[in-house]
This record gives structure tokens, C-alpha cells and sequence, in this order.
């Protein structure tokens, strides 16, 4: 079965997002105080063909510790959803 596979990927919240930091001055700069803070990640969609929602997720688990984050500095969420028809 194929299965839509959504990772999210954000820097650990200990640690500083240079990033974050620049787009809060930039909005603060556009005159939006309201902002508090900005954290900057990644959003990764996989289509994957697995047996089970189980092994769709463990293949997700699997790329996501070996490629698409670095675990020193950040973590990852995963959600898998219904088999694609």
C-alpha cells in the first residue's frame, strides 16, 4: 500500500534558530510586535509503499535519523496517513 508520510523537523528548542531570530527582527522591523518568537524547520512529505502503517512509519523513523535531521540539533515528528488508493 502506498502511504502519505508527513515529517516535520524543528532545532531543538534549547538551542538558538538563527533563523528564527532573523524573520522575529524582520517582522519586528515590518511593525508586528505581536510576534514572540519564530522557529524555523522543515516540513518533508513521503509517499511510501509499505505493508503497514507500522512499517510506513519505522521507514520515516529510519530516513529522518539517518538523512533529513541531524539529531544533535533537531528533532522530528511523524505522521502517516490512510493508504493512498
Amino acid at each position: 500500500m502506498n502511504y502519505s508520510v508527513e515529517i516535520k523537523v524543528m532545532p531543538h528548542k534549547e538551542l538558538l534558530d538563527p533563523q528564527g531570530k532573523a524573520v522575529l527582527g524582520g517582522l519586528s522591523n515590518l511593525g508586528m510586535q505581536s510576534v514572540a518568537d519564530v522557529r524555523i524547520g522543515k516540513h518533508i512529505h513521503l509517499q511510501v509503499e509499505a505493508a503497514s502503517a507500522d512499517e510506513a512509519r519505522n521507514i520515516a523513523e529510519e530516513a529522518s535519523k539517518k538523512l533529513l535531521s541531524n539529531p544533535v540539533m533537531e528533532y522530528f515528528e511523524i505522521e502517516v496517513s490512510q493508504p493512498l488508493k
